[in-house]
């Protein structure tokens, strides 16, 4: 959540911001009614309570006790309607403040949809062939590599299974992944999929967006729909020393989503499924040294993708295309030559973004500074690699006129030696 000081003392500036992200900015005097109610009925509770109390303390004394009783009583009924009356309107007032996304930072460009995001650069070398180069699923079924047929069988649409030389390329990855990302600094964790409502809403996910979790009714928990929301909420009630901060996180999880809000798209294959693994990097950072914490994950990403030889292109996300609890954020593109009949087409394979302090309020998730006070982190998140979607940008990219496909040189010491699939036994 945004500070609530914000809000009050600039109402003009939080609508201003929120109205970039299309959110509708009356919800902001809506908060402000229910939080001067709030405070209103709090000072009469505590008005109350202070005579209640003076009262109390005349009862040892000369005078008319029957009288301070009856007062007594009155004040004790009148405090418990009222704290009933505060428990409802605090309710009220915490989801009003809910569904008041963060902020865009300064440098994001205002924007209303994805349409309006800003391509800041394109790297990479795209492969020229001598030949019509075919998609990823036509290619793994050749191959038998991906199976999405016998997933419908066991597991319904927007499944798949991945077989031999697939599977082991999930495994190469994840080798090149955490052996690259340890010595920049992160610590490896496998985190639980499964999690607690209020983590999951203190990291903004169920506020809006809630019809693409899967949720477990009978044990309220929900499946993760990506690391970051458990690694995130793994540290919620503490405070890191200032030396301990940055905190890298790579976490490595199975992801769930719904995808209630793509009937249509992608329906074929493994780029949009309902569940898939990723590697997902995490920061705790310091308020002044987010933005550079930003960059730093985004250049981590580009990294990866030179590494695998994928070319690829980074976006710049505009206010209207930001999620919730986002300030800032990135994409990266990645291009698929098999897509569009052959053509090719840019497809997204990671996103990075800056929380600033939003998860943190929610989280009470705080640093000591250099003066000895407390104070909210930064939380930022960046894909290392989406496994099935860098899959899939290596069969199009890597694909050979004989229906073959290289594996990139830097995963060769992670596969036991293959460098071209097929290789193991059919």
């Amino acid at each position: 959540m945004i500070d609530v000081k914000l809000i009050r003392e600039q109402p003009n500036l939080v609508k201003e911001g929120i109205r970039k992200k299309g959110t509708d900015p009356s919800i902001i005097d809506k908060f402000l009614e229910l939080d001067l109610k709030k405070r209103r009925l709090l000072q009469e509770i505590e008005n109350i309570r202070a005579k209640k109390n003076a009262a109390e303390k005349k009862m040892s004394l000369a005078g008319n006790k029957e009288a301070i009783l009856e007062a007594l009583k009155e004040a004790k009924a009148f405090l418990t309607e009222k704290g009933e009356e505060l428990e409802a309107i605090e309710r009220e007032w915490k989801d009003s403040l809910s569904l008041i996304p963060n902020l865009p930072l300064t440098s994001v460009p205002e924007g209303k949809d994805e349409s309006e995001n800003i391509v800041l650069r394109e790297e990479g070398v795209k492969p020229v062939f001598n030949f019509i180069p075919k998609d990823y699923l036509t290619l793994a079924e050749e191959l038998d590599i991906i199976d999405t047929k016998r997933a419908a069988k066991t597991s319904g649409s927007r499944f798949g299974f991945l077989k031999r030389e697939a599977a082991l390329l999930e495994s190469a990855l994840l080798c090149f992944l955490f052996e690259k990302l340890i010595k920049k600094g992160f610590t490896p964790i496998i985190p639980p999929v499964l999690i607690k409502h209020f983590p999951f809403w203190g990291m903004g996910y169920l506020d809006r967006g809630k019809e693409e979790v899967y949720s477990l009714e009978k044990d309220e928990l929900y499946l993760i729909g990506t690391a970051e929301q458990i690694i995130g909420s793994m540290h919620l009630d503490e405070t890191f020393e200032k030396e301990e901060l940055p905190k890298r996180y790579l976490g490595f999880s199975s992801c769930f989503r719904r995808e209630a809000g793509s009937y249509g798209k992608d329906t074929k294959g493994i780029l949009r499924v309902h569940q898939f693994d990723k590697a997902e990097m995490f920061s705790f950072s310091r308020p002044e040294d987010s933005q550079k914490e930003h960059e730093f994950l985004l250049s981590l990403e580009e990294e990866i993708m030179k590494n695998l030889g994928i070319p690829y292109r980074v976006l710049l996300i505009c206010s209207g295309d930001l999620g919730d609890p986002a300030a800032a954020k990135y994409d990266i593109e990645a291009w698929l030559p098999g897509q569009n009949n052959g053509k090719g087409e840019y497809r997204e394979t990671h996103s990075t973004s800056n929380c600033t302090d939003f998860q943190a309020r929610r989280l009470n998730i705080k640093f000591k500074n250099e003066k000895g006070g407390k104070e909210y982190v930064h939380t930022l998140n960046g894909t290392a690699l989406a496994m099935g979607r860098a899959i899939i940008a290596i069969i199009e990219n890597y694909q050979t006129k004989e229906g073959k496909i290289k594996i990139p040189k830097v995963l060769w010491r992670y596969t036991g030696g293959i460098k071209i699939i097929p290789s193991l036994k059919r």
